[in-house]
């Protein structure tokens, strides 16, 4: 898997957003690495700078001078829907008839042709094949038509899928997310104005407080002053879809998303997988860095119910190898994890091991992860992971492998087993995630563990009613 896309929008009152935006983007940066980017308004035009790589690459100390104006936003992108190239990069800025307009997106629609399409048959030309572009221009259009509320309101009942967009109308910052709340978004005060960010981490990077989650259909409109802002609900669902992979993996661990810590909630995930399938050995260790809130957590209801397992860090990670999923062929995808993690003999040799990590995707890593510990002496290795088994792809902004690569499609746990070449292995049940998030599944995005989506995707299972919008060019907004 790789990671979704972050986005922040500032206003602040008297001084530049340029570098406040600059800071969050590196507090978001485990969001997306492919390309980074800021737009930001003086008053009078827009400044932009966009480019492809991590942040402290696409940006120079010039670069972030050079983007005048109080309020703006960025964006850091990992693709999910376009190509890999600079024309993808966001955020998306356009000039027309009523104004400037840019626009960041985290997320992913699922009628992004069928719009595309029309538009361009209306005249619109297109410049990517990003689903985000798509957004611009329908909001664009609208706005040509509409007060702002209204033309946001009209593009939102347009577009189906997943989106947490951070947008800028000339010198208005404001912050969407869907109606069903897949991506996160969040709401910071900072001591001259305010944030909208993928994560709340952004937000304490610029000494902020977070102030709540954006609601699912909701809109939110930064004051240009940055004294405030103003709050439209759009749509109310009657359920919601939060992404469970953003506390499992994604997120940072330091983040509040939905009103939960997400390091809390990693550790709470490891207690149920304790009390689902708790296997007695003598070390408990975590993959690094994405299991070790886990492996707390499981180790620490493991000593309360008596056991007297270690908890220690049996494997190293060198930090200058690139991300495994980043390499092109199998062969290499094996050799990088030799590369990535070191076992420290003295901490398995002649013992029965239990490693945790949060998921099992095409079972490369767990497989050579296992071999590693038995080659430096491991008795037993059990493996533990702290989700659901990963059996089809996602549809709503993660970019993760096909139904043919996923090692859990298709096979049974033993399996599973068997391929990794475990002593043992146990996944996290649905239910305990819901439980762990304090959540019921009818208000989680569980398709990639159950194969049935909370949107209409063509071929594809939904798990709930979806009515899916109409494409017309007919304004469909209610007077009121």
């Amino acid at each position: 898997m790789t990671e979704k896309c972050g986005v922040v929008g500032v206003s602040l009152e008297d001084r530049d957003a340029a570098r406040p935006l600059y800071y969050s983007l590196y507090a978001l940066q485990h969001r997306g690495q492919e390309s980074a980017g800021i737009v930001t308004h003086d008053g009078f035009q827009q400044h932009s700078h966009v480019e492809m790589g991590l942040v402290g690459d696409a940006f120079g100390e010039g670069d972030v001078e050079s983007l005048n104006g109080p309020v703006g936003i960025g964006h850091v992108r990992y693709p999910t829907a376009g190509s890999v190239n600079s024309c993808c990069a966001q955020p998306f800025s356009v000039s027309f008839k009523s104004g400037s307009l840019g626009l960041s997106h985290n997320g992913n629609l699922v009628n992004a042709e069928e719009i595309r399409d029309e538009l361009a048959g209306l005249g619109h030309a297109f410049t990517s094949d990003g689903d985000t572009e798509v957004i611009a221009h329908d909001l664009a259009r609208n706005l040509l038509e509409e007060d702002l509320v209204r033309a946001v309101k009209r593009t939102m009942e347009r577009i189906h899928g997943s989106y947490s967009l951070t947008i800028m109308h000339d010198d208005t910052v404001l912050g969407v997310r869907d109606p069903q709340g897949n991506r996160p978004l969040c709401i910071g005060e900072l001591d001259d104005g305010y944030i909208l960010a993928s994560e709340s981490a952004a937000i304490d990077t610029l000494d902020g407080e977070l102030v709540r989650d954006v609601e699912p259909g909701e809109l939110i409109v930064l004051r240009s002053d940055g004294t405030g802002f103003d709050s439209y609900q759009l749509f109310d669902e009657d359920n919601t879809a939060h992404c469970f992979f953003e506390h499992v993996y994604f997120a940072r661990p330091d983040s509040v998303i939905d009103e939960e810590l997400v390091y809390e909630v990693r550790r709470e995930l490891g207690r149920e997988l304790w009390a689902e399938s708790g296997v007695e050995s003598d070390v408990v260790m975590p993959v690094p860095d994405s299991g070790r809130s886990f492996a707390s957590g499981y180790a620490e209801a493991a000593t309360d119910d008596g056991s007297d397992v270690e908890f220690a860090e049996g494997l190293m990670k060198n930090r200058y190898v690139g991300r495994t999923f980043i390499m092109p062929t199998q062969d290499e995808r094996e050799r990088a994890v030799r590369l990535k993690l070191n076992p420290i003999k003295s901490t398995v040799e002649g013992k029965s091991v239990t490693i945790i990590d949060d998921s099992i995707v095409r079972g490369t890593t767990s497989n050579q992860l296992v071999q590693l510990l038995k080659d430096v002496g491991a008795e037993e290795v059990h493996v533990r992971i702290g989700a659901p088994p990963i059996i089809a792809p996602c549809y709503m902004g993660i970019d993760m492998a096909s139904r043919d690569e996923l090692i859990a499609a298709g096979k049974s746990t033993d399996e599973i087993r068997e391929k990794i070449n475990a002593d043992s292995l146990s996944y996290l049940s649905i239910d305990a995630v819901a439980s762990a998030l304090q959540s019921s599944r009818s208000d989680l995005c569980l398709g990639c563990v159950t194969g049935e989506y909370p949107y209409d995707i063509e071929g594809e299972a939904t798990d709930r009613e979806v009515t899916r919008p109409e494409i017309s060019t007919e304004s469909t907004i209610a007077d009121d």
